[in-house]
């Protein structure tokens, strides 16, 4: 299938440039996570993969979310990459639970070490997500953990009707 491409403006970059297998790349952007009336985490430390047609999926460090805000979830999956992930439940300062809706890879395939220790999160399933002060628009389909901003330009892998791309 081809896909129409969007040109990238200045300052902005096209998830059609991101590499496959994906990169992982350090960011010093301000990255927060609200769920349950509060900030559950705020890294300026965070790490961004980035692979052909996703947005960037943000790895914050584990030590950057506020003491019990993250709780070990039953389950796994594989990525071909990244290796087996382990999920948490987020919990929010008001008692909320987003279920299964954070992951990291406590034993990455070879390329992806420094994911050890860092934690993503579904940006759909929180209250916010921001980067730099901006609100992230989650990737769709509810599959894929992608954060969007207007740093990106796709088309962007979630979507219904682009499982096959």
């Amino acid at each position: 299938m081809t896909v129409a491409r969007e040109v990238p403006g200045p300052g902005q970059e096209s998830v059609w440039d991101y590499p496959r297998p994906p990169r992982v790349e350090v960011s010093d952007e301000v990255v927060q996570i609200r769920f349950g009336g509060g900030v559950v985490a705020r890294s300026t430390r965070s790490l961004r993969v980035l692979e052909t047609s996703h947005p960037p999926t943000y790895y914050v460090p584990e030590a950057d979310f506020a003491p019990g805000t993250l709780r070990p979830a039953q389950g796994s999956t594989r990525c071909e990459f990244k290796g087996d992930a382990a999920y948490f439940d987020v919990v929010g300062a008001d008692g909320s639970v987003a279920r299964s809706a954070a992951w990291t890879y406590p034993s990455p395939m070879p390329g992806f070490e420094a994911l050890v220790g860092h934690v993503a999160v579904m940006p759909g399933a929180m209250d916010e997500c921001r980067v730099d002060d901006e609100v992230v628009t989650p990737q769709q389909g509810g599959f894929y953990g992608g954060w969007i901003t207007s740093r990106v330009v796709g088309p962007f892998k979630g979507a219904p009707g682009t499982w096959g791309w």
